[in-house]
């Protein structure tokens, strides 16, 4: 989502930290571009002229110009404003000290309301809380049987009697449901509207009165733009909510929407949806993704996606592989499943410090999941000592592999030799050297 604002500011923000001195000129040039880049972006006006004013200050004030690295300052102070506008620091989840914590969902119709309440319960699940689901949602015909096929595929009860009870009364019976199976917590589904009414807000505040959550999420569809932000200005306005899940945040909309929300309603951006399938919901960290955005990474994410899907012992074979330079193809294979397994490509790779430049010639070849699924099919297409000893792939053998993945012969070659790059980089980790983003994307 971020794509296009990313390269427009890192863009702008290189031509600053390119400059060995910077005028008070140089710093209202850059606030233009970026003030032009927010606003393409679809931010909300008022948001930008704040923004931009102060980074403006800051950056003319406190010595930044007269500093012996004056536009690495600025890029620093522009992190650090980008950070607060995405609501600072992140926020947890307020959960009860006994009894199930009780987390209320609201949203419009089509906002992905009732897949991310099945989201957040498989999330929870993996933090080791047993979380339920709560089916309120008595508008929607559809809405129930919806929350009972995501709830099973997440692993979560689901507590149903159908539509024809009284929201209020449902959401009071599944509290009373989670309190028995010692849940640790109910997640309620709510209906939602094509737009906010009174209808609306009086059943949200029914099953508020009834169940007393500990937590009001309002779900919001990041490629609305700005009409996401006024659903959530008007929410604020009726119904006092504690925190926003952003779905469809891995479209290819231009994340106004989760750049003005929290300086709109005062309330920030808890978790984020950034993929359909149920494990593709996310903790929000405003500091993170202002890295991510300005091209410096996000190492701490990364880390935390190697270790869900990383196995120990393979780790450690790994490792041992890499120092005795026995790095195969069959290990090559093994570590991009893991990498798949940790999401997309884009997102995995944009983790990476330094990987802008790279992230926009990844999108120029459009390199995506397809072609790895090409080069497992190679890969796979391949006997156990030609994975072990690529050298040995003639001209015969790789018509043999062709024919067998379904490719060309060209495109085994391409493999061969970025295996080769691969060896080469895995060669420099293993003496302790961090390679080249540019030349990362060249061994891929």
């Amino acid at each position: 989502m971020f794509d296009q604002l990313s390269d427009r500011l890192q863009e702008t923000l290189s031509e600053v930290r390119s400059r060995g001195k910077l005028t008070e000129a140089d710093v209202d040039r850059a606030m233009r571009e970026i003030r032009l880049t927010l606003l393409e972006a679809d931010v909300n006006f008022k948001v930008v002229k704040q923004f931009t004013s102060q980074v403006r200050d800051r950056c003319l004030g406190a010595g930044v110009l007269e500093s012996l690295n004056p536009g690495q300052q600025v890029v620093k102070i522009v992190n650090d404003e980008l950070a607060t506008l995405l609501g600072g620091a992140s926020r947890e989840l307020a959960f009860a000290p006994s009894g199930p914590t009780v987390i209320l969902m609201a949203g419009l119709h089509g906002s992905g309301k009732t897949t991310a309440c099945a989201k957040l319960a498989k999330l929870l699940a993996k933090e080791g809380k047993r979380a339920a689901l709560a089916a309120c949602d008595t508008q929607r015909p559809a809405a129930v049987d919806q929350l009972v096929t995501v709830g099973e595929r997440a692993g979560a009860k689901v507590y149903e009697q159908g539509t024809q009870r009284d929201p209020t009364e449902l959401a009071e019976w599944a509290l009373d449901q989670a309190r028995a199976n010692g849940d640790d917590a109910l997640i309620v589904d709510t209906a939602g509207r094509l737009h906010v009414d009174e209808e609306l807000m009086d059943e949200l505040a029914g099953i508020r009165k009834r169940t007393q959550p500990h937590d009001i999420l309002l779900v919001l569809d990041a490629m609305t733009g700005q009409d996401a932000v006024n659903v959530a200005e008007a929410f604020s306005e009726r119904i006092e909510f504690d925190g926003v899940v952003m779905t469809k945040l891995d479209g290819d909309a231009r994340g106004g929407a989760a750049l003005s929300v929290k300086a709109v309603t005062g309330k920030p951006i808890l978790y984020a949806s950034v993929g359909e399938k149920l494990d593709q919901l996310e903790r929000f960290h405003p500091q993170r993704m202002a890295g991510r955005i300005l091209g410096m990474g996000d190492v701490l994410s990364l880390i935390e996606k190697a270790e869900e899907v990383s196995d120990r012992k393979q780790a450690d074979d790994l490792e041992r592989k890499i120092r005795r330079r026995e790095f195969t193809l069959e290990d090559f294979l093994q570590q991009m499943r893991q990498v798949r397994r940790m999401g997309p490509l884009s997102g995995v790779l944009g983790m990476l410090p330094g990987m802008g430049p790279a992230m926009k010639q990844l999108r120029q070849v459009n390199m995506d999941d397809r072609e790895l699924d090409r080069i497992e099919a190679i890969i796979l297409s391949m006997t156990p000592r030609e994975r072990s000893r690529p050298e040995v792939i003639d001209g015969s053998r790789r018509k043999r592999i062709a024919r067998g993945s379904g490719t060309t012969v060209q495109a085994v070659n391409q493999l061969t030799k970025q295996f080769g790059q691969v060896r080469k980089l895995m060669a420099q980790l293993a003496k302790g050297k961090m390679p080249d983003p540019q030349q990362l994307m060249r061994g891929m």
